[in-house]
């Protein structure tokens, strides 16, 4: 696949770059396998005056070997040197550069986290580097980009050295919107119903890597069986590899995604210290934050707007999906998804996951909604006395509170009288509890929208379905 599938905005903004007269230093950063590299890529055309990939778990005198020998293709040259420290090599580049004249220069620097070896004063280096000559001439766009999402975060874009405010540029690359993957899987000719297509992210998510080994031909389940559950699928040691390539202490990122795991409702920070069984204090502190800018889990302020309070929830969909089904599952070959599908843990799985989906889509919400004018903020609330907790209100400026219900089904959703009632003392506590003195509507959020009847009428102010989720 050629093209460039969405990404709008990030182009628009690759566009500016690359016209605007002015040495431009970028940071491109997001979940691995999310299509940074592929991106940046595409859009230039693979016409960088230089180009060169870190190397996973290498060390100092190999990353320098890695760096000459791109060098040297680039330059079609054979006997130039190794440096001996990065100070030598940007020094390379910086002749490179200027033997281009007033050409314009994309200099593509990928994987720089993995550059960042123990005592190799890489970064220094850079900042030297770009201090000293970079951010003087004008037809040079240094491009960086990391999978290592905290790195480029508190390395470069948060710097508080020499590279303080010294991006002017940064591009976050967030996985696929329903719509994407829309338009990516019928780039491949795939052609599956809305219905499928949110079935393949609830599982998949958004992430290209992972969508560009779906089949043309097979159903979503042969997919998921050829692809997770078969002896050579490529995913079955996705899960290690993911946290192994972008956190060098992983476990305890992987302690916290597995407490997180077994609460899908979410979790505070002394919970999962005590579930994760790891010690409160800075670490730990670092080890979320990671998490959150890797794009694993999220952290939603409740309400009140109380920090301490705040609720952390997986959100990866890949991940959730290991958990709940590979993890622990022995079975291998064709028919085992099927084979989950009318059980109680799918169920509990697509209701969650179904949740999940819709969070990562609330702009799309919005604007189903008509409230996209409207200056709103998300957040989460659960209740102090009773087992009430409600994972999206939007909180309107307009005096309105939207609360959230999202339900996943294969046919229009029924409000029994049961679930009628639980809905309404949900409301009544949350309006107790927090005081508001805003009108509170209820908005449901369902696969194929609610049956009208007598449980439903006067209770819901919005239903919205799947197609709403696929808006542009």
């Amino acid at each position: 696949m050629d093209k460039i599938i969405g990404r709008k905005e990030e182009v628009s903004i690759l566009e500016k770059i690359k016209t605007s007269g002015k040495p431009e230093f970028v940071a491109v950063y997001g979940r691995r396998r999310v299509g940074k590299t592929y991106l940046i890529r595409q859009f230039f055309k693979h016409q960088f005056t230089f180009y060169l990939t870190g190397m996973a778990n290498a060390n100092t005198p190999l990353q320098l070997g890695n760096f000459i020998s791109a060098y040297r293709e680039l330059n079609h040259l054979s006997d130039e040197r190794i440096p001996q420290n990065w100070f030598e090599a940007f020094a390379l580049l910086k002749h490179l550069i200027e033997s281009k004249g007033e050409k314009l220069c994309i200099v593509f620097l990928d994987e720089l986290p993995w550059m960042d070896t123990p005592r190799s004063n890489f970064v220094m280096a850079l900042e030297h580097f770009w201090n000293s000559y970079g951010s003087s001439k004008n037809n040079l766009k240094l491009i960086t980009c990391g999978s290592a999402a905290s790195w480029m975060i508190n390395k470069l874009i948060n710097n508080h050295g020499g590279l303080h405010n010294r991006v002017t540029k940064r591009i976050h690359i967030h996985p696929f919107t329903l719509d994407e993957t829309q338009q990516f899987l019928q780039a491949k000719n795939i052609v599956l119903e809305r219905y499928q297509i949110a079935e393949l992210y609830l599982i998949l998510g958004g992430i290209p890597f992972y969508l560009e080994e779906v089949e043309e031909g097979l159903s979503v389940a042969q997919n998921i069986d050829r692809l997770c559950f078969s002896e050579t699928g490529l995913f079955r040691n996705e899960y290690q590899n993911l946290f192994k390539s972008l956190f060098k202490d992983s476990e305890t990122h992987q302690s916290v995604v597995e407490a997180l795991a077994g609460k899908l409702r979410g979790l505070q920070r002394d919970e999962i210290i005590k579930l994760a069984k790891i010690p409160n204090g800075g670490n730990t502190t670092k080890v979320l934050e990671e998490l959150e800018s890797s794009g694993f889990i999220r952290k939603y302020v409740p309400l009140n707007n109380k920090i301490r309070n705040s609720l952390y929830q997986l959100t990866d969909p890949f991940v959730l999906f290991y958990h709940q089904f590979m993890k622990n599952t022995k079975a291998v070959g064709e028919g085992v998804w099927m084979s989950f599908v009318d059980g109680s843990l799918y169920k509990t799985w697509t209701g969650y996951a179904f949740e999940n989906l819709c969070l990562l889509h609330i702009t799309a919400i919005k604007k189903a909604l008509g409230i996209n004018g409207i200056y709103s903020e998300n957040a989460s609330w659960r209740s102090k006395e009773n087992n009430a907790q409600i994972d999206l209100l939007i909180d309107r400026k307009d005096k309105v509170i939207t609360i959230c219900e999202m339900k996943f089904s294969n046919d229009e959703f029924v409000i029994t009288k049961d679930y009628a009632d639980k809905l309404r003392r949900k409301l009544n506590v949350f309006r107790t509890e927090s005081k508001t003195k805003k009108s509170v509507f209820l908005c449901m959020i369902t696969t194929f929208g609610i049956h009208t009847n007598q449980y439903s009428l006067g209770l819901v102010q919005n239903s919205l379905t799947l197609e709403d989720l696929f808006v542009k």
